[in-house]
């Protein structure tokens, strides 16, 4: 299906090009979310005669996205999560997690604009880009951590789980120094 694009649309065009697309994509995406219209004569007439509100309406968004963007960029939010003691989380940070993470710091932002490319089933530091706009990305970092505690550890840039490591290697070494005499030594009379 030929369609117009109404704003930038990542991976496809700007706004104006006609391009096309699988008409699922049109139907169930770009059509119902006003990013498109389909491409015939009349649609096209109509976006010309539009064109240059659409572009500034375009612009003032995206200097709106870059304000904001400016105030949230280098940001860190943490989430608690329950993990395991190698620090594999029971479970994983979703999209909607980190989108109520970063609005309960101040910044409204939809789940939509955080696009996640391999899931977060790790506690530590990631870094994670925010779309304020098809235009404005900006990285914010979220601290996954079992405890507040935990997660100001990992801020300062402590390795919380190394640390854990090496206190299961020195209980493993005594436990092993106390099995080697097996029982109590023997008394002399």
């Amino acid at each position: 299906m030929q369609v117009v694009l109404l704003e930038r649309v990542e991976r496809l065009g700007q706004i104006g090009d006609v391009v096309k697309v699988k008409d699922g994509f049109a139907r169930n995406y770009l059509l119902p979310k006003k990013k498109a219209l389909r491409a015939t004569k009349s649609n096209l007439a109509y976006f010309e005669t539009q064109r240059a509100q659409l572009e500034a309406r375009n612009l003032e968004q995206r200097k709106e996205a870059e304000q904001v963007g400016g105030k949230l960029k280098g940001k860190t939010f943490v989430l608690l999560r329950q993990a395991g003691d190698r620090g594999q989380l029971y479970g994983s940070v979703s999209p909607r997690d980190i989108a109520d993470a970063v609005t309960a710091g101040g910044f409204s932002i939809a789940r939509t604009q955080v696009p996640i490319d391999k899931a977060i089933k790790a506690i530590g530091l990631h870094e994670i880009s925010v779309v304020l706009h098809p235009e404005v990305r900006v990285p914010v970092t979220i601290n996954v951590a079992r405890t507040e505690d935990e997660a100001e550890r990992q801020a300062r840039g402590e390795d919380v789980l190394a640390e854990q490591a090496e206190a299961e290697e020195v209980t493993t070494n005594a436990e092993a120094v106390f099995e080697e005499g097996a029982g109590p030594a023997p008394q002399e009379e």
